[in-house]
């Protein structure tokens, strides 16, 4: 719609998909419809959601705004399309073909963002529509709109954050009461919280679908999941909490997204981080997102990052938005990725570690893993013996060194005939009091 169009008197909304955040946006549409009315300047008309078996229950939605032609519904005009269908395909087509057809589209599609991003930001700018994804990425919090806009003077240089619920959840209850993995797997599936696919959630994939979206948004550089580095939680032990606490610290599935001298570095996987960091107080199934800039410095964003309310709540701001450039006129922010920086492998990621080895009980044992440490680069920070004879055991913290120096130091260790066996290696992230 161009600036000299006439200012239409209603706006013609349309829904892909129907299930939990589905229904609660139309919900919350028709509830609120005045509101929402008022906020955007005309009356917002919801003209069909398309679900894919029409037999199934829908309550909250009118029979009469159901259809199982999802591409009737993509092609039908409609001002703004909102896709919560999820999966690649056919969500990825239908997106595309309401783009063909004028929509703007309000999605919160991680997976497909972050698999093929491009071609919806390419079919956004060829039509001269909008694409708004807030609910994508940390459900009610805002975070995509601060990165695309709110911080697009400034220059971030790391953003670290807690963006799946479920497996916060899991690892709040292994800290905090002393359950095991099992235990806090069954009761997160009882509860609902994992997905259909559960390694979408504990295999860290669901947080490295959000990662690579941030980190093309901080950076200005074109990031696919594939760029990501993944590692879930079906490794963290009750040792692991353990040490952790001993050490004051909490181990939480972090999404980190860094930009370095050489490029930029995405990984998710478990870390310890210190008790007294912004992000070790995150409980259960809540998300925060924590962002260093160079002149804005260190903020956190905090929230419910899941369920039916708070994504609907995010898609329904996106959709405000993308209505109110409908009728001005306007249009949204589009790709950056002007930098266009390297996207660099794990190997080149600097970090501090924590290392737990069971060790032989003998003179040397010391000044041989010591030594493997050194020879590969990897400065020590603190020793800790736990246990002797046949319990005896070493806990290693080091300095910063890069990822692949510490596997290297990892395959020395495993080695060495004192070393009986490298029990756990994690990540640690986070200055104390940051």
């Amino acid at each position: 719609m161009s600036a000299a169009s006439p200012t239409p008197t209603s706006l013609r909304v349309a829904l892909l998909g129907g299930g939990t955040v589905g229904t609660e946006v139309v919900r919350l549409l028709t509830a609120d419809s005045s509101d929402f009315s008022a906020r955007v300047g005309v009356p917002i008309q919801l003209s069909a959601v398309a679900v894919r078996d029409l037999s199934k229950p829908r309550p909250g939605i009118p029979s009469s705004l159901l259809t199982d032609d999802a591409l009737a519904v993509a092609t039908s005009g409609a001002d703004i399309v909102v896709e919560v269908m999820g999966g690649i395909e056919p969500a990825r087509s239908l997106i595309l073909a309401a783009m063909a057809a004028g929509s703007s589209v309000v999605t919160a599609n991680k997976a497909l963002l972050a698999e093929d991003g491009a071609s919806l930001y390419e079919a956004a700018r060829k039509f001269g529509v909008d694409l708004y994804f807030e609910a994508a990425v940390a459900g009610a919090i805002p975070l995509i709109r601060p990165l695309r806009e709110s911080l697009a003077g400034d220059q971030v240089s790391k953003v670290m954050g807690i963006v799946n619920g479920t497996t916060n959840f899991m690892l709040t209850r292994m800290d905090e009461d002393g359950a095991d993995y099992a235990e806090v797997f069954d009761e997160a599936n009882a509860l609902g919280y994992l997905e259909s696919d559960p390694t979408l959630d504990v295999g860290g994939h669901d947080a490295a679908a959000k990662a690579a979206i941030i980190a093309e948004l901080a950076f200005h550089t074109r990031v696919t999941i594939d760029d990501v580095y993944c590692e879930g939680i079906t490794q963290v032990t009750s040792t692991d909490i353990k040490a952790a606490q001993d050490m004051g610290f909490v181990i939480k599935l972090l999404a980190v997204a860094e930009r370095t001298d050489a490029g930029v570095i995405v990984r998710v996987h478990p870390a310890m981080v210190p008790r007294d960091h912004p992000l070790a107080s995150v409980r259960l199934s809540f998300n925060a997102v924590f962002i260093e800039a160079e002149s804005a410095g260190q903020m956190m964003f905090y929230g419910r990052g899941a369920g039916g309310a708070p994504t609907a709540s995010a898609v329904l701001g996106d959709l405000v938005a993308a209505a109110r450039n409908r009728l001005s006129g306007g249009q949204g922010p589009g790709e950056s990725t002007y930098l266009d920086l390297p996207v660099l492998g794990i190997g080149e990621a600097q970090t501090r570690y924590y290392v737990n080895l069971d060790v032989a009980d003998k003179p040397g044992v010391l000044a041989s893993i010591a030594s493997a440490f050194a020879e590969n680069g990897v400065s020590i920070q603190v020793v800790r013996q736990d246990g002797h004879g046949d319990e005896a055991g070493l806990i290693v913290r080091t300095h910063k060194a890069s990822d692949q120096s510490l596997r290297q130091t990892i395959d020395a260790l495993s080695k060495l005939d004192t070393v009986r066996r490298v029990l756990g290696v994690m990540r640690v992230e986070g200055e104390p009091g940051a």
